[in-house]
């Protein structure tokens, strides 16, 4: 009867010390809409729970579906989709670890192009590119984005249209500066002014959930001394989410910038400069393209207002439906909520051309002082069909705060 009683114990031993050891979350989906999201956890804290951070790790859904992820500086990011449940473990297993199709990052003819599904999706152009033959070549310029396309490849973007030769995508210069008293303009490149170019790529990666780059730009004061300097350094950077939405991609754009002069620079309040512009596709006009901030403004009132968010659309390329972009600003920005500008229906000459910019000298100055780190965060949904305001604001309250990811018993 004791060796019975032996027995049985010494089983029960055996299987205790089979058990799978995992790491369990449960991602917290709040009381408004839950959507397609970027969650991370710490290496470290798999790393303490027994599991071993090499290919056998698998991180699976509560119904057991392997869930795609990617490690970045510690962290292990994945995507929590709004039609599972919130439960996922990570698990160390012999069976290979199912993979969906890589984001790519891809060096063409000057460009740095984003592959989604194959597909372009952003391209970072870091050679340079000069106006039309004809046109002063002072307008070339290098270090901006162009093409945004949306997933089913319409595109977005426009650059060097004949009416703004020194508007390029989305890009950033800052207008209206000063340096030890004089004034430099960085943005309309016709004053000769100042510059702004690509340098060099710090990083790139590249994954399953992600594509990613940091481009070193310079901008370039070329009117204060005998011969340029530079008096911004600024790290851009750029990465493209894969949410799991044949409709839908997200793109991070991240800057810091930091001035090497001895006295620093001063952005000077103005309605244009820094932060996040973009110039869209002449598709777009006064009859169809709309606009949308957080506060509830349309175009005819959103210029020079403050949101959290905005949502530009128009009619798509083929004139079914409709694409566009939806624009985040963080909290921790410097202004934020972050003034616009938005040009009206009226704009261009009556044309009702589309501009967009988060502008955070819009009604503040900002003195940047010398060798001091500052930083602006944004994020945009890259969207066919209808995005709605009730969207838009659960991805904003995403951006801005991260769901709480709750560590259970193993």
């Amino acid at each position: 009867m004791l060796n019975r009683y032996f027995v049985l114990f010494f089983i029960l031993i055996s299987i205790s010390c089979k058990e799978e050891k995992s790491f369990k979350i449960q991602v917290d989906r709040g009381n408004g809409i839950f959507l397609n999201q970027p969650q991370f956890v710490q290496e470290d804290d798999l790393l303490s729970s027994g599991l071993r951070l090499d290919a056998t790790l698998v991180l699976k859904s509560n119904s057991g579906e392997q869930i795609p992820f990617q490690k970045e500086n510690g962290k292990l990011w994945f995507i929590a989709n709004s039609n599972e449940q919130s439960s996922y473990k990570f698990v160390n297993q012999k069976e290979e670890l199912s993979r969906k199709g890589e984001l790519l990052l891809q060096k063409e003819n000057g460009n740095l192009n984003v592959q989604l599904n194959g597909n372009t999706a952003v391209s970072y152009r870091f050679d340079m590119t000069y106006p039309p033959e004809g046109v002063d070549s002072i307008y070339g310029k290098s270090g901006y984005i162009h093409p945004i396309i949306t997933p089913k490849g319409d595109t977005l973007t426009r650059i060097q249209p004949p009416d703004h030769y020194h508007h390029y995508g989305l890009w950033g210069p800052w207008t209206h500066t000063q340096i030890d008293g004089e004034r430099v303009d960085f943005w309309n490149l016709k004053e000769g002014m100042g510059t702004v170019l690509f340098q060099e790529f710090k990083e790139q990666s590249t994954g399953d959930l992600f594509a990613s780059f940091i481009a070193t730009q310079e901008h370039i004061d070329l009117k204060t001394q005998s011969k340029p300097q530079v008096a911004l350094n600024e790290d851009v950077t750029v990465k493209i989410w894969d949410i799991n939405r044949p409709d839908r991609y997200m793109f991070d754009y991240i800057t810091n910038f930091s001035s090497p002069l001895e006295n620093g620079i001063l952005f000077e309040a103005y309605r244009y400069g820094g932060g996040l512009g973009l110039r869209f596709h002449e598709r777009w006009k006064a009859n169809n393209c709309t606009v949308l901030t957080s506060e509830g403004k349309d175009r005819s009132n959103a210029d020079g207002s403050n949101a959290r968010w905005c949502i530009v659309s128009g009619e798509s390329s083929d004139g079914n439906g409709e694409s566009g972009i939806l624009f985040l600003s963080h909290p921790d920005n410097r202004m934020h909520p972050e003034p616009m500008r938005i040009w009206p229906k009226d704009a261009n000459g009556g044309r009702g051309d589309m501009f967009f910019e988060f502008c955070p000298i819009r009604h503040e100055e900002w003195q940047i002082e010398p060798d001091k780190d500052y930083g602006l965060k944004y994020r945009m949904i890259v969207f066919d069909g209808k995005l709605e305001a009730e969207e838009a604001e659960a991805y904003w309250q995403h951006f801005a705060k991260a769901p709480k990811i709750e560590v259970t018993k193993n």
